[in-house]
């Protein structure tokens, strides 16, 4: 994956738990590669339904 802009590392400076290699999954492209992928057990849900 290419390096994270600067919008993403603010959103994920509100992430809990956040480590190093954490990274949006909206960013990932997915390919015919093996893909792991870990979900934190906490997570904030920022989608809003109007």
């Amino acid at each position: 994956m290419p390096e994270s802009s600067e919008e993403e590392d603010d959103m994920l400076d509100k992430a809990w738990g956040l480590e190093p290699e954490s990274r949006l999954s909206c960013q990932a492209r997915v390919t015919d590669d093996d893909l792991v992928i870990e979900i934190p057990r906490y997570t904030i849900n920022h989608a809003r339904e109007h």
